[in-house]
């Protein structure tokens, strides 16, 4: 089914409640609501561990039901497994490695960064903490993950 004729699903690994809300907000995950004109429809799932992302990866437990994303949003720290952790293990499953992992984390480490790239994130960006400024990051990458890239079928 082509990517522009379905919702597009969308995969937060984010241990910040509020954070969440914020990612949630940028992109009107609302039922029923609409926060802009939007071209696609977008559906967010959220988790808050690396533990629970690979649960939801491997449609284990509570995650049987989930359908594949088409764009992970992954948080570098995050409790029982961290990004670092979850990004090795996805880069290393032939089912999720055309998945691309956006990083999006309060760190702006070099050592991080750098760690990202070489486990092959597909871009590294660091949150903003203004509010305005965080729902355009999210928008941006929304707007060039989904509008501008052809991302691989699921």
């Amino acid at each position: 089914m082509p990517i522009n004729s379905r919702a597009i699903e969308v995969l937060l690994v984010e241990d910040n409640p509020g954070d969440a809300n914020l990612t949630r907000i940028a992109l009107a995950d609302f039922p029923g609501e609409t926060l802009r004109e939007r071209e696609i429809d977008v559906h967010l799932s959220v988790v808050a561990d690396g533990v629970e992302a690979m649960n939801f990866l491997h449609r284990q437990g509570e995650y049987q039901q989930a359908s594949p994303p088409d764009l992970i949003l992954l948080d570098w720290n995050l409790p029982r497994k961290d990004g670092r952790e979850v990004l090795v293990e996805i880069r290393a499953d032939a089912r999720f490695q055309r998945i691309p992992v956006v990083v999006l984390t309060t760190s702006q480490a070099e050592e991080d960064i750098l760690k990202a790239y070489n486990l092959h994130a597909n871009c590294y960006i660091t949150k903003p903490v203004d509010f305005h400024h965080f729902v355009k990051i999210v928008r941006s990458i929304e707007d060039f993950w989904f509008n501008i890239v052809q991302l691989p079928p699921t």
